[in-house]
């Protein structure tokens, strides 16, 4: 099983998608991630270079100084979406339920994904989602497993 819903093509913090797998009740939800860095402060190679041992060198060849304007201007567009908040980073977190019982509120997550990056549909929300599922069908397991013990254990006394 697997996220099938995607996330809409503008998103907000708190949104939501679900799934059912395992026998558990799955959300994706979008978290404002906290920390104030800014992009081109949190992402190797943000900023084109035309020095080789930097992060963001764009490479050798002809139209080396057409590339670098392009990526340039490229970045500088995106640094000022970020300014505007047209955009922002967030945490994907993925929560579990059973039969109505909630049993791990933050089972798994993902922190600094991109949410309404300019030029983005953000389907890739969802694919984070999928790649965080089998770790919150592990939490949910086991923490459904806590609880029967639990239970089991009141039953005993």
């Amino acid at each position: 099983m697997s996220f099938t819903e995607r996330f809409g093509t503008f998103v907000c913090i708190g949104d939501t998608i679900s799934c059912e797998a395992e026998g558990f009740s799955v959300t994706a939800r979008i978290v404002f991630d906290d920390c104030p860095d800014a992009p081109d402060q949190r992402q190797d190679g943000f900023c084109p270079s035309l020095y080789i041992n930097d992060p963001g060198f764009i490479g050798p060849g002809n139209g080396f100084r057409q590339r670098f304007a392009k990526a340039q201007a490229e970045a500088e567009a995106v640094m000022e979406a970020w300014r505007k908040d047209e955009w922002f980073y967030s945490g994907i977190v993925l929560s579990v339920a059973r039969g109505g019982i909630d049993l791990d509120t933050h089972a798994a997550s993902l922190w600094g994904v991109e949410c309404n990056y300019p030029g983005s549909d953000n389907a890739y929300l969802a694919e984070v989602a999928n790649e965080l599922l089998p770790e919150a069908l592990d939490a949910a397991s086991a923490a459904a497993q806590r609880l029967a013990d639990t239970v089991t254990g009141w039953a005993a006394t």
